[in-house]
């Protein structure tokens, strides 16, 4: 075994151990950090709608809240295990109740992140706003239907 492959190996390892351990974590803990990513998510999209609309000059950095966007976003069920259904939260009852129509919307959400940071790379300004305009109407999809506010 070469040892690029053993690295691949280590590092497949790695996240199995470490997608155990978050569905181990207390579900107090898995609020929080999910609330603090949603949030997090939520100022880079309004930075890029800012930015995508040209109320603020800071095209420079409109890459690196579309690359943030699409990491926040890369499983998003992930935040919300069994569980999690508690306390302080604006999650509605249908994200556990729906949880197959959840995932998809979420994935959904994921697939337009991925695409606006590919538009942003490429340059084209059209493009990117093109692709914003869809991640934005993910992200809605999802608040009408599995976020009280």
């Amino acid at each position: 075994m070469t040892i690029r492959e053993r690295f691949v190996e280590s590092l497949a390892l790695l996240g199995v151990l470490v997608a155990g351990a978050a569905w181990a974590a207390d579900p107090e803990e898995v609020i929080k950090y999910r609330q603090a990513a949603m949030k997090a998510l939520g100022g880079h999209t309004t930075a890029m709608s800012q930015i995508v609309r040209g109320k603020v000059p800071f095209n420079g950095q409109l890459e690196g809240h579309a690359q943030a966007a699409a990491s926040l976003t890369q499983d998003i069920p992930a935040m919300f295990p069994a569980g999690s259904d508690f306390g302080e939260s604006d999650a509605r009852p249908e994200v556990w109740k729906k949880r197959a129509e959840f995932e998809k919307v979420a994935g959904d959400s994921s697939k337009a992140a991925g695409a606006l940071a590919a538009a942003v790379r490429s340059g084209d300004s059209a493009a990117a706003g093109k692709a914003f305009d869809g991640f934005a109407q993910t992200c809605k999809g999802c608040h009408q239907g599995f976020r009280e506010k």
